[in-house]
């Protein structure tokens, strides 16, 4: 008979339990049983269905469907604005001029394919014989794709359809818009701000409608130390077409001379 003693299992309160990269100390345990054991086990509910880690399989379908359906599109330009934007309005012509004049300078354009500035802007770059994408997002009050898009993809999450804007388009340029138009673009902001990605040019079009934003952005945020000055400098304002294209074309050779993993210069 062996005279070694059994082993001991007691664990002081700061000794960790590992369930695959998990780590659990003291009592902050997430039921009982192994990982194989609830997997195989076909006893019980099946809300596990509904469940945040099987919720992150659909997620990771999201990615892999989006990264499929855009990795062979040419350089693009995402375009936002709001979905409110009346087709007679100054605000859609201008879209659709932005975009049209985009896709003559060989550029795709991206928009959240619903209505108003994105159908604009999907209808600019389809009438010019453009790739007009369309990245839509589903939301409480059915909206749909617009018909003026090419190629269109369908999110149940924001960040998933987030990540496809910023991976794929080498500019952003937003129009007047609400929430999710100023959602997109102080994401872009903070992803340039903090190196996340590579720099590209932000513009915003439309002075009248913007001019509050930036003054409040230099008096309050940039007057009370929040931000840096040159992060002011990120955002280039105008109500000229011709300026815009200029930006993006311009910023898009500069990215085409610089070694991959540098920053920008124009």
């Amino acid at each position: 008979m062996s005279t070694e003693s059994e082993p001991d299992f007691t664990r002081s309160p700061k000794t960790p339990r590992f369930r695959g990269p998990i780590m659990l100390r003291r009592d902050r345990k997430q039921g009982s049983g192994t990982t194989d054991e609830h997997l195989l086990d076909g006893r019980g509910p099946t809300d596990w269905v509904h469940t945040d880690p099987w919720r992150v399989l659909r997620i990771q379908s999201e990615f892999i469907e989006g990264f499929g359906a855009l990795a062979e599109i040419p350089r693009a330009v995402a375009i936002f604005g709001s979905a409110r934007t009346a087709a007679h309005s100054a605000e859609y012509q201008a879209a659709q001029a932005i975009a049209g004049a985009l896709s003559h300078a060989g550029f795709a354009v991206i928009t959240g394919g619903g209505p108003g500035i994105m159908e604009a802007a999907n209808r600019g770059a389809s009438e010019a014989g453009g790739f007009s994408i369309g990245l839509g997002i589903e939301l409480p009050m059915e909206q749909g794709l617009n018909d003026w898009v090419d190629l269109g993809l369908n999110f149940r999450y924001f960040f998933a359809r987030k990540t496809m804007f910023v991976k794929y388009s080498q500019a952003f340029i937003c129009l007047p818009g609400g929430f999710g138009t100023l959602d997109e673009l102080f994401e872009a902001l903070t992803l340039v701000q903090t190196h996340k990605i590579t720099r590209f040019p932000i513009v915003l079009f439309g002075t009248r409608y913007w001019s509050g934003l930036v003054e409040w952005l230099k008096d309050s945020m940039l007057g009370s130390g929040k931000i840096s000055p040159g992060d002011v400098d990120l955002l280039y304002v105008t109500d000229s077409v011709d300026e815009v294209i200029d930006i993006v074309v311009r910023a898009a050779e500069s990215r085409a001379e610089r070694p991959i993993g540098t920053e920008d210069q124009w």
